[in-house]
């Protein structure tokens, strides 16, 4: 692959760039090398500075579920900014995309767009704990829920990459107010509210963990959690920033019939564009201000950009031969990346939710943060760099998650696997016997 452009541009990027990005993940860490630049996108495909083709299943950390560059969606775009890019005061297409939203989500009945992930789960926490009146939360270890001080604690995404759990920062007495325990352990959930029942708010949760590898949930876990929150007076929070919208149409909270108290959105909910979304009951919603005592406030929050891409990419999402297609896709690559790491004897567990796909360089089983933390990174650093070079593009870390797109039509598919088909044989010979 050529680079030169790249490698100049990455230059430029260290003297002016915190670590010449502006997210940790992006720089490589976890898998060794320089990061590529890219020009533009284009269905599945991305096209580095340099004019390199590749097969993108990054997708931009997920928001692309119609692939880069959807003309629907880049239809609705240039439409809104022509008439305005933001006003700070309410606009038509916010509810038109909150009626979306609505009726796709099962737990939404009222809706609070913010600006990213992030800020969706911090008002999630923060309104749960001004209902309850009570300060501790309950997080998954491995779990990310975006750079929120009290939520900073045993994360996947980035921090598992750069085996930074934790941060400096963040002062002693908000990570005291974060219960952390793993993910698939009804004993621990169990015991923390044993120990500190009458003082825990709610438990923040992805529902399908994304952020330490895709992560599945055991068949009674999250039915147990909602119950046990229920029965001990505390929320239950989604963070389906990632798996809403992609784990099925009305996020995981669909696919497992679980249906929580607050559902914190982003990613596919924007189309590409920066959004987030705080989704639950109108009782529960009207807590916020301006009706209720729980302050939030945000500048650009609803505005008619980012509106204007989610609402055309949940409108093509919503027929439904786009989503079985995508469905469609993903199961034939999971199946054909597993049948070809078993060919050539390389140790591999996977995962598949929706058009979410998970790959562990490890035996196996991965039920946890922990299980997670067993695999061979550097395995997977010799097959991400084994890929690129053959034109797919995947995580630059062990602990994040593939997406697939419904512009991965059925040559994408086979162009990916016969990659992987030499990847892992180059594996496998490299290995010793």
């Amino acid at each position: 692959m050529k680079t030169a452009r790249s490698q100049s541009l990455w230059q430029r990027a260290q003297s002016l760039l915190v670590g010449g990005v502006s997210s940790p993940v992006r720089a490589f860490t976890g898998v060794g090398g320089d990061p590529f630049f890219v020009s533009h996108g284009a269905g599945p495909w991305i096209y580095t500075a340099d004019g390199e083709p590749l097969i993108d299943y990054v997708l931009s950390w997920g928001p692309l579920i119609l692939g880069h560059a959807h003309p629907a969606v880049v239809r609705a775009v240039q439409d809104a900014a022509a008439h305005g890019s933001s006003f700070g005061i309410p606009t038509e297409v916010e509810l038109r995309l909150a009626e979306r939203v609505v009726h796709m989500v099962p737990s939404a009945e009222k809706i609070r767009f913010v600006n990213s992930g992030a800020e969706a789960t911090m008002t999630a926490v923060r309104l749960a704990r001004g209902v309850a009146k009570r300060d501790l939360v309950v997080k998954l270890e491995g779990c990310y829920h975006g750079h929120v001080d009290g939520l900073l604690v045993q994360a996947g995404s980035g921090a598992a990459t750069l085996g930074v759990p934790t941060s400096p920062g963040i002062p002693a007495a908000v990570a005291q107010c974060t219960i952390s325990i793993p993910f698939n352990d009804l004993d621990a959930m169990r015991a923390a509210f044993d120990a500190r029942g009458p003082d825990i708010a709610c438990v923040i949760i992805e529902p399908v963990p994304g952020n330490m590898g895709l992560v599945l949930p055991d068949p009674s876990y999250l039915a147990e959690v909602r119950r046990l929150t229920r029965d001990r007076g505390a929320l239950l929070i989604f963070d389906e920033v990632m798996s809403g919208f992609r784990v099925s149409l009305g996020g995981a909270q669909a696919r497992y019939d679980c249906i929580p108290d607050l559902t914190a959105l982003g990613k596919v909910i924007g189309g590409g564009l920066p959004v987030g979304a705080i989704a639950g009951p109108a009782e529960l919603m009207d807590a916020l201000a301006p009706v209720g005592p729980v302050y939030q406030a945000g500048t650009l929050s609803g505005n008619p950009l980012a509106m204007a891409a989610g609402l055309a990419t949940l409108s093509e999402l919503g027929r439904p031969e786009v989503f079985a297609r995508i469905e469609e896709a993903a199961e034939r690559l999971i199946t054909g990346l597993e049948e070809s790491a078993d060919r050539a004897g390389v140790p591999l567990t996977t995962a598949r939710a929706g058009s979410m796909l998970g790959l562990f360089f490890n035996p196996g089983p991965v039920r946890n943060f922990e299980d997670a933390k067993r695999s061979d990174t550097a395995a997977y650093a010799t097959f991400f760099h084994a890929m690129l070079d053959a034109g797919v593009y995947i995580a630059p870390s062990q602990f994040e998650t593939m997406f697939v797109s419904s512009a991965h039509d059925d040559a994408v598919i086979d162009q990916t696997l016969e990659a992987a088909d030499k990847a892992f044989a180059a594996m496998a010979k490299a290995s010793p016997t």
